[in-house]
């Protein structure tokens, strides 16, 4: 089993600037690339939107967008990975439509008028390697490269957690999809070498330096996404709010279950129906493992740190219920190799990506152990890349 290459930023910048002269022959050299990557997250799952904590890296992978001014009344934008160009007056009342991809790009735009930007006509073009589907927030990705494409274009200068909440309220209502922050904000913040333990709630962040070159993340893509995620994710949050709305019976301060005990929930667990309980317990347990799991790290205590992570799964799969046959499949073959720590699935589940923590020589047989598995037991061939903590979004001129 070969592992994904990584391509170097310098590579994608090439790819966009041939693009652009591409596709807009008399538009002359493109003036800004700006990039922000995708993530992947350690531990801390479906509790970014209940006010919890995560603890999320970025991936060496990159979204690429390169582009300039027009001096038209139109926006032009084309992506390398769809055929066609899309075209929007951005200073008009933009709509949701098709090609599904622009819409990330459109919910930005929106939400820089609406906050008081200027958004002037641009030429674009979107160049990524962050895997569509996986897991691993190639929609943030795009959202936050576009944001500081935008930042770029109108020489503004933004708080960071400003734009990345920008992107997260383009993902609600122009994908239709109830997020939390995480994804945009570790696109937007995330310092090389450093997972980010992120609280949620107040968005302040504290770095976990993982600065130890023999461990490494694997990401496995399970290459199967069941549609059924798309109704089950805001599912899973009407069913925290149901029982936070029970929580506070015995204390009105509780407004999200960030701010609840397992004491509390064992309190009125009979109040509440069992799908409720089990949701509400996996994310006061998923709370506490993380910020255990990012002290473990501080500390290099690798078994602790993938014991909490191997936890984690669990609770996803059996509380939560947002895993699926492959995912598990993934974590049972990693965790039966020597040298892995601890592994989960990542994202909002029913497919795409697991991550393992694990010693880099024990590498090669993890990749052997999928190989020889999972395809037999599943039919589908998985893919994999190795990542180390990467930086967060930026952006240079060309011109």
């Amino acid at each position: 089993m070969k592992l994904l290459p990584t391509t170097p930023l310098e590579q994608l910048e090439q790819r966009g600037r041939l693009l652009f002269k591409k596709t807009f022959p008399d538009a002359g050299e493109p003036c800004i690339v700006a990039h922000a990557p995708g993530r992947v997250n350690l531990i801390g799952e479906h509790t970014d939107y209940n006010d919890g904590f995560v603890l999320p890296l970025a991936l060496e992978m990159q979204t690429v967008v390169v582009g300039s001014k027009n001096g038209k009344d139109k926006c032009r934008i084309a992506s390398e990975a769809f055929e066609g160009l899309v075209e929007f007056e951005p200073n008009k009342d933009l709509k949701p439509g098709d090609p599904l991809w622009s819409n990330y790009i459109k919910g930005v735009v929106v939400n820089f008028l609406r906050n008081g930007y200027q958004v002037p006509a641009f030429d674009a073009v979107v160049v990524s390697e962050v895997p569509v589907g996986g897991g691993v927030s190639s929609s943030a990705s795009l959202e936050v490269a576009t944001a500081t494409f935008i930042e770029a274009l109108g020489n503004l200068h933004l708080e960071r957690s400003k734009k990345a909440l920008f992107g997260q309220a383009a993902e609600h209502e122009f994908a239709n999809m109830p997020c939390g922050i995480m994804d945009q904000l570790i696109s937007e913040c995330a310092i090389q070498d450093c997972a980010l333990l992120i609280d949620c709630r107040s968005l302040a962040m504290e770095p976990v330096e993982m600065k130890d070159l023999n461990i490494c993340i694997l990401v496995c893509n399970s290459n199967v996404k069941h549609q059924l995620s798309g109704s089950e994710y805001p599912l899973r949050k009407q069913q925290c709010k149901d029982a936070v709305t029970v929580l506070q019976s015995i204390d009105p301060k509780i407004t999200s279950l960030r701010d609840a005990t397992m004491e509390q929930l064992n309190q009125v667990k009979d109040k509440m129906s069992d799908v409720a309980y089990r949701r509400a317990r996996h994310v006061i347990s998923e709370n506490d493992r993380t910020c255990q799991a990012a002290n473990c790290l501080r500390k290099n205590q690798y078994e602790a740190a993938g014991k909490l992570m191997t936890e984690s799964h669990l609770s996803l799969k059996d509380d939560y219920e947002v895993s699926c046959k492959e995912l598990d499949i993934l974590v049972d073959l990693a965790l039966s190799v020597p040298g892995v720590f601890g592994s989960r699935m990542t994202g909002g589940g029913f497919g795409g990506c697991t991550v393992t923590l694990l010693r880099k020589d024990a590498v090669s047989s993890v990749l052997d152990k999928i190989e020889k598995e999972y395809e037999k037991r599943t039919g589908i061939v998985a893919t994999a890349f190795i990542t180390r903590p990467g930086s967060g979004a930026n952006y240079k001129r060309l011109v």
